[in-house]
């Protein structure tokens, strides 16, 4: 399968280009970029500059107008035959086949949009067979619908018997046979890896009936929260754990004890905003822990200036899995990241969201959360030993409630087990 490939032997230069809208003000465009960058960095491009036009809504035949285009073309002339040659531009939304097509056209580079590079770090990432399955299948469902594109070059031959009226029914050209062979090509690959996922997911549902009567808790959140980090030090485990997007791709369970109770834990992949739905439908069989979990911890990272709408992205993804109705509860992690600029006393301007401190923070609507909610470093290891005996309370009464005449507590096992 040929990957949206960005070379690993040597870092690409890329452009990023967004978009300010009526609904996506400035500010949002550029948290927008923001991440799209940590997600280049992530698949090993090194970002040069960043465009952004103030428009209604996507041109439907270039996403951006024919000014901005012909500003990115001119730039990617300027710096060609330079060391810093422009081998990428990447576009903050997904794209059409057509805008890709006369975006390239125009530019004479690489293009990518926010999903090809999300497909492309998960390919990087995914390490079990069951991933490589799920990545495979979410890149043949962007591929199809663009294919088109890739045969271009090849003129479609007119005339032919066939309607007497120019006649192109009679005989088909090259490009139309070419795109025909590839398409049944791709449907019946994806036929197949459908086939290897049912197969997979029905040895994983033997795997999860064979746990035993334990109960079930599943890390959830944003990519790059430090789900794999708390998961690490609640578990005594190695999860890969890195300060990258997608670090984690393969979920991980590991039997876990606290005082006397086991229970089982769970990884999972982070999610993130603008998550194309044919990831979200490819990666569900990978997502059947947060399905079944007993309890769903939110992991949120703080210290992010977005971490709000990060919160909403997640219960939105959640509700979309029909997990939104689970007991849950949110850990604001990398407290000891936290930051905020205190204001000048002779500022009477009303205090943003970069002037409040945690403190501040805690009384607004994150005290309505009372008891359902803690505040920890899983780095520091600040605050973990109130983290664990919560779980404890939590998993207890969710245990009883469920198997109330299975006596675990007189039970042994081996804690931080791979399951």
């Amino acid at each position: 399968m040929k990957e949206f490939v960005i070379s690993t032997s040597k870092k690409e230069t890329a452009i990023l280009v967004g978009i300010i809208t009526s609904t996506q003000n400035e500010r949002k465009t550029n948290e927008y970029l923001d991440e799209l960058e940590f997600l280049a960095h992530t698949a090993g491009a090194d970002v040069v500059k960043r465009f952004t036009q103030r428009i209604e809504h996507p041109h439907p035949v270039t996403y951006v107008g024919s000014g901005k285009l012909l500003e990115l073309a001119e730039y990617v002339d300027m710096r060609k035959d330079t060391d810093d040659e422009i081998g990428m531009v990447i576009f903050d939304d997904e794209l059409s086949a057509k805008q890709l097509r006369n975006i390239e056209k125009e530019l004479k580079v690489k293009i990518l949009d926010r999903t090809s590079l999300i497909l492309d770090i998960f390919a990087m990432r995914a390490q079990t067979a069951h991933a490589k399955v799920q990545v495979e299948l979410a890149q043949y469902k962007y591929m199809l619908p663009r294919l088109q594109r890739l045969w271009t070059h090849l003129e479609r031959q007119g005339g032919g018997s066939g309607s007497g009226k120019g006649g192109s029914v009679g005989l088909r050209g090259p490009g139309e046979t070419q795109l025909e062979m590839d398409r049944r090509i791709i449907l019946n690959r994806m036929s197949l890896l459908k086939e290897q996922l049912s197969q997979i997911d029905r040895q994983k549902s033997i795997q999860r009936k064979n746990r035993g009567r334990l109960i079930r808790v599943a890390l959830v959140g944003y990519t790059n929260v430090g789900k794999s980090t708390l998961m690490n030090l609640l578990a005594k485990s190695e999860v890969f754990a890195e300060n990258k997007l997608f670090a984690t791709l393969d979920t991980t369970v590991r039997k876990v004890i606290i005082e006397n109770l086991p229970f089982l834990l769970s990884d999972t992949v982070g999610f993130i905003r603008k998550l194309p739905t044919d990831l979200v439908e490819s990666f569900k069989s990978t997502l059947d822990e947060v399905r079944e979990a007993d309890l769903l911890l939110h992991i949120v990272d703080v210290s992010h200036p977005d971490f709000e709408e990060q919160i909403e992205v997640v219960n939105k993804t959640l509700a979309d899995l029909k997990c939104g109705d689970k007991p849950m509860m949110v850990v604001f992690n990398k407290v000891d990241a936290f930051t905020y600029v205190e204001k000048e006393e002779d500022d009477l301007t009303p205090k943003t969201r970069e002037n409040i401190t945690l403190d501040e923070l805690k009384q607004t609507w994150m005290g309505k959360l009372s008891d359902n909610c803690i505040f920890i470093s899983a780095r520091e290891k600040q605050n973990i030993d109130t983290l664990k005996d919560i779980i404890y309370k939590r998993v207890c009464e969710l245990h009883v409630q469920k198997y109330p005449y299975n006596d675990f507590l007189y039970q042994t096992y081996d804690e931080g087990q791979e399951l």
